[in-house]
């Protein structure tokens, strides 16, 4: 009878022993665990710049931050506080001067998720929505706005016969971010003032095809025409300009001007020179090579306020390609049908010539007036000359002058004309 009594109590007897070993392992797991800590946090409060031959620039950037970490609050929106340890956190995870700490690196990293599929882009039919992404509150906005509102069957007809010409091929959709520089009020914005004054309209035709082509070819697109809105796509670090993004860049492609490429490179930081394979440069005249790289250009004393951005010239795309190492962007031009056609050729005044020149100032320049003069012998001289009622435009008096035209007005006076 007291034999199964006697096992019993063995058997308690070895239950208590595994729970006493186990409380000295948990006493030990968690004594151990403290003293980690207490190392870890000696490790952060003590952290030593690291002589690495793979980060040369490590210990100058570390000098730099003590001198200098508080003139660009980005650097304390990044976690920066005037430690050492701080220093090297940034200098290691935001930027890349320096090597990971070590202790920064407590679990393995995870298998990065295969990408997901790409979005197929889709020819669109509706440029409503394009028009709401330009905009308002600026004359160039609705400038452009009506130039492809005014094409926008032949856009729609050339979108249908590309689409049949591709045979529903694949083509990946891209995620572009345009921003029009020299409409932004800290660029001055000198443009959207003279838009019903005379003053240059090339630009914003080139600009307003632009959009029309990247949006019918089904593209997701965002338009910035103001500082403040390129930041926060960019996602720009408050500050100065001084840290690199907070996140990857969003965008496939930037198209943007000289004025928005200086923007940039004034706000992102490391990150303009890690994305600026990214960026497309609307160039009106084209920049060569010499002028684009700029030890080159600065070695043999080449001056240019447009240059020394070290991009690939095919980067440049401009509409008077003064160098085949540009890539070209142009504008489009209106089809006409057959009818339309010979509306115009029956109508040819052989007598009649138009001078471009919207503003009173390009007439006085070299001369003009000689070779006009001479030019209205044998043709009657039509103008479009910008002019407030009170004030005529000082052009020759046997010019005809019509005004400021709408452009479609203005059309039909070339049209007519020899």
């Amino acid at each position: 009878r007291f034999q199964p009594a006697a096992g019993l109590m063995e058997r308690i007897q070895a239950i208590a022993q595994n729970v006493s070993d186990i409380a000295i392992k948990v006493d030990q797991i968690l004594r151990n665990s403290l003293l980690n800590g207490k190392v870890m946090e000696g490790r952060r409060d003590q952290c030593e710049v690291p002589r690495d031959p793979k980060y040369p620039d490590c210990a100058g950037k570390v000098e730099w931050m003590r001198a200098r970490w508080t003139s660009d609050p980005c650097y304390a929106f990044f976690g920066v506080d005037g430690t050492e340890c701080s220093f090297l956190i940034y200098l290691s995870e935001v930027e890349w001067f320096c090597p990971p700490l070590p202790w920064r690196n407590q679990t393995a990293a995870l298998p990065s998720a295969p990408p997901l599929p790409r979005a197929q882009a889709a020819f669109q039919s509706d440029l409503a929505h394009l028009l709401e992404l330009i905009g308002t509150g600026k004359e160039s906005l609705s400038f452009m706005k009506k130039r492809i509102r005014h094409l926008a069957q032949q856009w729609l007809r050339a979108t249908r016969r590309l689409e049949q010409k591709l045979k529903g091929r694949q083509r990946d959709q891209k995620h572009i971010l345009v921003h029009i520089g020299f409409l932004t009020e800290e660029s001055g914005d000198v443009f959207s003032p003279r838009v019903l004054k005379g003053g240059p309209l090339g630009e914003m035709v080139q600009w307003a095809d632009i959009l029309a082509a990247l949006f019918l070819l089904g593209h997701s697109l965002r338009v910035t025409v103001s500082l403040k809105e390129l930041q926060s796509h960019l996602g720009v670090p408050p500050g100065r300009g001084n840290c690199p993004l907070t996140n990857p860049l969003p965008f496939d492609l930037i198209y943007t001007d000289y004025h928005g490429l200086q923007q940039m490179k004034q706000h992102m930081g490391l990150s303009f020179k890690k994305y600026r394979c990214r960026v497309r440069v609307i160039d009106t005249f084209g920049t060569e090579p010499a002028y684009n790289h700029e030890e080159y250009a600065t070695l043999r004393g080449y001056r240019t306020n447009w240059g020394y951005w070290n991009l690939q010239p095919t980067q440049f795309m401009t509409m008077f390609p003064h160098t085949p190492d540009n890539s070209f962007m142009g504008f489009v031009s209106e089809e006409l049908n057959k009818t339309e056609r010979q509306f115009i050729k029956s109508n040819k005044v052989s007598s009649m010539a138009v001078v471009y020149g919207k503003e009173a100032s390009i007439w006085k320049v070299g001369g003009k007036e000689k070779f006009l003069a001479i030019l209205n012998k044998y043709m009657e001289i039509h103008g479009t000359v910008y002019y407030e009622t009170q004030r005529p435009p000082e052009v020759p008096a046997f010019v005809k002058n019509h005004g400021l035209l709408p452009q479609h007005e203005f059309q039909q006076l070339l049209r007519k004309a020899k």
